[in-house]
């Protein structure tokens, strides 16, 4: 069978370096596989000054990368792999790599979730400097400025509401009529003399000069074009999370979040989902390292009560104990 690891850790964000330093330190053999940028949404965040002791280094590369070696500084493995399946049928999972393969007792599964975007041009560009997906980690930097909100579901009339208590003016951006958010966070929108509303309307430009200075937006019953003054834009048309590799074998809500408990167990025994990626009320950095540390614990007490006396079949010829 060749190497076991104690547990395998997918992805490499705040959630996933938080397990593998809980688990490092537990002495357990950690491997955190990661096939993108380490340290995942928060590593492109300029700002991360809501992350408690980050204020002399509060942009989210710097705070990510010192997570990062602190993880291998207790001797977390840290791969940088493209993960393409699961294999949980035997009490050894297997992860299956676009090179190979690798085994372990345990997983945390901690992938994350991205927003998904609003496409148009000019986002990507502004991305940290003047557009964000993220009101409660950006709402400050706004403060007395105008800011425009793209969205009419829950998540973006609640974040309008809060930007209300830093921002001058909020402009909600929705391409129907009528909002799909639940009437009661609608009415209390509507009531803020702060948050005004532009119908039928979608943003098909954010310009500016090194920061956001305004969009252009069109009217989709007219197809009349419009060029408005803001400060920042917030997108919120939507999250998803990034489970593609473990779709049917674990259990997950209609959203394709994992469904997870407050010990971070998924449905599949010695199969953990912490941070972004799982059902829960608040996706921040904070809570995503809180659910790494939960899963890594667990992890542990999982291997400690189911193979404290299993033998495997190759260690069976060298006469050791996994």
């Amino acid at each position: 069978m060749g190497k076991v690891y104690d547990v395998a850790i997918i992805g490499g964000g705040p959630a996933g370096l938080s397990a593998g330093l809980y688990a490092s330190r537990a002495k357990m053999d950690a491997v955190i596989i990661e096939k993108g940028k380490w340290g995942g949404q928060a590593a492109t965040t300029e700002e991360l000054e809501n992350y408690p002791g980050s204020m002399e280094h509060p942009t989210g590369p710097k705070v990510m990368e010192r997570m990062k070696i602190q993880a291998e500084a207790f001797g977390t493995e840290c791969l940088k792999e493209d993960v393409t399946g699961f294999d949980f049928s035997d009490q050894i999972k297997t992860v299956k790599l676009s090179k190979g393969e690798i085994k372990a007792k345990a997983i945390i599964y901690a992938t994350g979730a991205q927003p998904m975007l609003l496409g148009a041009p000019g986002e990507l560009e502004f991305r940290g400097k003047g557009v964000s997906y993220c009101a409660t980690c950006d709402a400050d930097f706004f403060t007395e400025l105008d800011v425009v909100v793209i969205g009419g579901g829950d998540a973006a009339v609640e974040e309008a509401i809060y930007l209300t208590k830093f921002a001058e003016k909020v402009t909600i951006v929705h391409r129907r009529d009528e909002f799909r958010a639940a009437k009661s966070i609608v009415e209390n929108a509507m009531q803020n003399d702060k948050i005004s509303v532009i119908w039928n309307t979608v943003v098909e430009e954010i310009y500016g000069d090194g920061i956001v200075e305004g969009v252009k937006m069109k009217n989709i019953k007219n197809g009349e074009v419009t060029d408005f003054r803001t400060d920042g834009v917030f997108v919120f048309v939507g999250t998803k999370p990034i489970t593609e590799t473990i779709k049917g074998l674990v259990d997950m809500d209609a959203k394709g979040y994992i469904i997870a408990d407050e010990e971070m167990r998924t449905s599949v025994e010695g199969v953990f989902a912490a941070g972004d990626v799982r059902v829960k009320s608040l996706r921040q950095v904070i809570t995503a390292c809180a659910d790494g540390a939960i899963a890594a614990v667990n992890a542990e007490k999982y291997i400690e009560k189911n193979f404290e006396h299993i033998l495997l079949p190759d260690a069976k010829k060298e006469g050791g104990w996994v």
